[in-house]
């Protein structure tokens, strides 16, 4: 069992409240609470400096019960490998939930991309393909971007991928250019699945979008998307943050201008279109709809007191603790788990790698019909499960997800 306070603790502490309703099988709940395999591999780069720097990089699949493992590689000084387990179990469920054909990975490498020139990025990409290449392929694992990495990256691996084994293979990883094979549509499906999330909820709640007060913390792809698209439904982005800072305007902030600071500075921080707000200022202003979208464990205990919003959509992974998860479900904060909201991103890397093992594409306007099928259909199921055990919605998708994977392992039978 992990230790109290880790990342994937805090994912065993969410599992076992589904279980329990679930009332799971213990050799079930043995095997669903352990990962199938962690790959720690040391990744040797020659610096521009000529300096030869080792990294550490992890693969873990959690769980391949329904089909191959899926998940993202992330480039940042503080992976661990319990944040990359953590967050291959977190993927498990979520494909479950959303009803794909995929299993849960995640890999991690630790390092701090803001240092390092494309040309060393490039280089430990390759090098850190080559060396998990005997776990991944398009039946085995199929990686995608996250926290640092990008659509370039995804490039550098399939190319390093599709060199070993002797022809292009374009379905061995998503989030690829589109030139490369990538999906329309890919780049802002997470963000656009936080906001269905965000709609449907409000709709069970009662209030319109139209009017509803935003603030977004991790002005990244994620927070960035969900926000406009939040603001082309009619609701007004106030507040928004980085890891540099914030920017706060109580009429709703001017989400074009935003874009165009952004892309120009790298950060929301210094927006003319608005005040300054400190970063931990954020989850203290007075909104309808809360969204984090930066990493996890961000919402904890001590301040989860401050947070005002009614409605809390989680586009980061794990970033509400349980213990804040559970005081502020007790106020009667509506909150839209991880493993719901931020589905959209790994629905369309599914339609990704469809499209690419059939050699046919989709308009972008396929893509997001498909992506609006799947969210409304995932979160009317969870919506349902919640209101048939009188649960919260947390609760609720990991009894959706661990009931789906349970079902198919006990069909498969023991394999010894």
């Amino acid at each position: 069992m992990a230790a109290q306070g880790t990342v994937f603790g805090a994912m065993l502490q969410e599992f076992e409240g589904a279980a329990k309703i679930l009332n799971l099988d213990k050799g079930l709940w043995k095997m669903l609470t352990h990962p199938k395999r962690q790959i720690t591999v040391s990744c040797p780069v020659q610096l521009d400096n000529g300096e030869i720097e080792v990294f550490t990089g992890y693969r873990v699949q959690y769980n391949v019960t329904l089909g191959p493992a899926k998940g993202g590689i992330r480039y940042h000084p503080g992976v661990t490998l319990d944040e990359v387990t953590a967050l291959a179990a977190w993927m498990t469920w979520k494909c479950a939930v959303a009803q794909l054909p995929f299993g849960g990975g995640k890999g991690g490498v630790i390092c701090d991309p803001t240092k390092m020139s494309r040309r060393e990025l490039e280089a430990l990409t390759r090098r850190y393909t080559a060396e998990i290449i005997d776990a991944i392929g398009p039946d085995k694992d199929v990686p995608a971007p996250d926290v640092n990495t990008n659509a370039q990256v995804m490039a550098w691996f399939s190319d390093t991928y599709s060199m070993h084994v002797g022809h292009t293979s374009t379905a061995v990883v998503t989030g690829k250019p589109i030139e490369m094979g990538g999906s329309l549509g890919r780049r802002e499906a997470t963000g656009r699945g936080v906001m269905i999330a965000a709609r449907e909820s409000a709709r069970h709640l009662g209030f319109d979008l139209k009017g509803a007060t935003v603030a977004v913390q991790g002005y990244g792809n994620v927070g960035a998307i969900a926000a406009e698209l939040l603001a082309a439904q009619g609701a007004s982005v106030v507040g928004v943050s980085d890891v540099n800072g914030g920017v706060y305007n109580a009429r709703g902030l001017d989400m074009a201008a935003l874009a165009a600071h952004v892309a120009q500075h790298q950060t929301v921080r210094e927006f003319a279109g608005g005040d300054p707000l400190a970063t931990d200022e954020l989850f203290g202003l007075d909104v309808d709809i809360l969204i984090p979208a930066a990493l996890e464990n961000q919402i904890t205990a001590e301040n989860a007191s401050r947070i005002r919003a009614r409605l809390l959509v989680e586009g980061a992974n794990g970033p509400t603790t349980p213990a804040a998860h559970r005081a502020l479900h007790d106020r009667g904060v509506f909150i839209v788990p991880d493993i719901l909201a931020n589905a959209g991103g790994v629905t369309v890397s599914y339609f990704e790698w469809v499209q690419n093992r059939h050699g046919y594409f989709w308009s972008e306007r396929d893509v997001n019909e498909r992506l609006e099928a799947k969210m409304v259909q995932a979160f009317d199921a969870v919506l349902q499960t919640a209101q048939r055990h009188q649960v919260d919605m947390r609760t609720a998708a990991y009894i959706v997800a661990i009931s789906r994977v349970a079902t198919v392992t006990k069909m498969r039978g023991m394999y010894a």
